[in-house]
């Protein structure tokens, strides 16, 4: 790599560069004038100028952090020299909204089309449990379906997914956290993804099975069956019931074929993850490339994890269609104050480990480079962890910044594809949705090329401009919508990573 392009500034207002090798003591920056201080590793920050104690460290344009220490120029800043500090913001609501143009090119993808009007990118028959009492019952009739091969006939279904998760009982019925249950459960049972559901409960549980279907219509195409395991019977009279359920449903899923849709039926949940100094270099702003032509033709695209968007929500906020819209993220960014507070934890509890040795800092720099996510779309909504997205265009919906449950979450909302980039590595699969893996780095794609989908490293290494990155991205997108499988999908992940958000007592 040329000296020229061993760190890069990324805005005229920073007083700091990020190497883009590992470089060594005493070799030059500042165009020859000066040099490093200390030996400085790929995806780490450098002072380009004298930082005094207290002075903010500026990267992207914006406060990452404040100097506990002098800064020289040419030294290493990382946690040893750099803090939070105070990072008040002005949000300054919705004085930044611009309308993309729309797409003059119509795009489709070859999706199932449901009876409600949406449209899935996979046909899975779901086994969906209401209580962790009922799980062990969910994969035993998983596997004696896969065993009787009771899909043999319906090549037109992808497989059986039971989803069992550890909550459902031992929770108030009235709270916080039985509304977001309830919310993720029914989001699950009618996912365009699920060409029919089998819910399973206990019977004596919280979280009743009654509560969830009765009263209302849950899939428009009548394919969900329901039962608790106390009133059919026990283990056995379950699962038997259960195949049978299964292979009723199989024969009206199968019915379903691909067909044309509009790119504007998708809805894609977008995560980071393992997230490294180039994280908001490459992957995440060609992502928010990609986001933006989703949205121009006419897509939903959602932005998530509150605690990760902290000391960058003023970004957001601005771009909010409305003052209302603005409000309703910083409510948001309010309550998970409170709720870290009262649980004892801080907001700037990130980054992790893994994120610190990728050269990550302070929460505030994590926020700003996940937020490139998002593009330059004006902001439509926000909305709850698990709430039925109703409006297209880039959203915002509440959740953890612990990927298996913020991808929960964006599932249950309606998201039919998923987006994870990745500085660090990931091996994770979201059942029912696919979930392209994009590495924000050479090095670990090579290391990981079994794993990750997409290299976003080659526009550090070759050049690459982020529009050609989000323009394949963009492709990639189309192309797994409509059955192209992910390296997620081909390794067989997915059955471990629905994780409902738990608030409130365990009792």
């Amino acid at each position: 790599m040329p000296d020229a392009a061993r760190l890069i500034t990324l805005h005229p207002q920073d007083n700091i560069a990020i190497a883009l090798a590992d470089i060594a003591a005493g070799e030059a920056i500042d165009g020859g004038l000066a040099a490093t201080r200390e030996p400085i590793k790929r995806g780490h920050k450098v002072a380009t100028r004298a930082i005094a104690a207290g002075e903010n460290v500026i990267r992207y344009g914006q406060i990452i952090g404040q100097a506990t220490h002098d800064i020289a120029l040419g030294d290493h800043i990382h946690g040893h020299n750099l803090g939070m500090g105070a990072h008040a913001q002005d949000y300054a609501h919705a004085s930044e909204a611009h309308a993309l143009p729309p797409s003059a090119a119509e795009r489709t993808f070859d999706g199932y089309h449901r009876a409600d009007g949406r449209v899935g990118t996979r046909n899975y028959l779901g086994i969906l449990t209401s209580v962790n009492c009922s799980g062990s019952v969910a994969k035993f009739i998983a596997e004696a379906a896969e065993k009787s091969g009771l899909l043999d006939g319906f090549p037109n279904i992808d497989g059986i997914v039971p989803i069992t998760h550890g909550t459902g009982c031992g929770m108030a019925s009235d709270n916080e956290g039985y509304a977001t249950l309830f919310r993720t459960l029914s989001g699950y049972a009618q996912h365009p993804n699920f060409g029919g559901i089998l819910l399973i409960g206990l019977g004596c549980e919280v979280m009743q099975i009654a509560d969830l279907v009765g009263g209302r219509e849950i899939r428009a195409d009548g394919a969900l069956r329901y039962m608790t395991i106390q009133q059919t019977g026990g283990t056995r009279r379950t699962i038997e019931k259960g195949l049978a359920e299964l292979r009723s449903m199989a024969a009206l899923a199968n019915t379903a074929t691909r067909k044309p849709a509009p790119v504007s039926e998708l809805m894609l949940g977008m995560q980071c993850g393992g997230s490294d100094g180039y994280s908001g270099i490459t992957a995440n702003p060609a992502l928010g490339v990609a986001s933006d032509m989703l949205v121009q033709h006419g897509a939903t695209t959602i932005l998530s994890e509150t605690s990760e968007i902290y000391g960058a929500e003023h970004l957001l906020t601005r771009r909010a269609v409305s003052v209302e819209v603005g409000e309703k993220l910083i409510e948001r960014v309010r309550w998970w104050e409170d709720y870290t507070a009262r649980n004892k934890g801080e907001m700037d509890n990130n980054p992790s480990p893994g994120n610190k040795r990728g050269g990550l800092t302070t929460i505030l720099e994590k926020s700003l480079g996940a937020v490139a996510k998002s593009g330059s779309a004006p902001l439509t909504d926000v909305y709850l962890f698990g709430e039925r997205i109703d409006k297209s265009g880039l959203v915002f919906m509440d959740s953890p910044g612990f990927d298996p449950c913020s991808v929960t979450g964006q599932i249950a909302s309606g998201a039919n594809l998923i987006v994870f980039t990745t500085g660090r590595g990931s091996v994770s699969g979201y059942m029912p949705t696919p979930c392209v893996k994009i590495a924000t780095n050479s090095e670990m794609y090579a290391r990981m090329s079994e794993d990750m989908d997409i290299n976003c490293g080659d526009i550090v290494t070759d050049g690459v401009t982020l529009q050609q990155k989000g323009a394949e991205i963009f492709e990639m997108f189309i192309r797994i919508a409509s059955g192209e499988q992910t390296k997620s999908e081909q390794l067989g992940f997915g059955g471990v990573e629905f994780v409902p958000w738990q608030i409130g007592a365990v009792m």
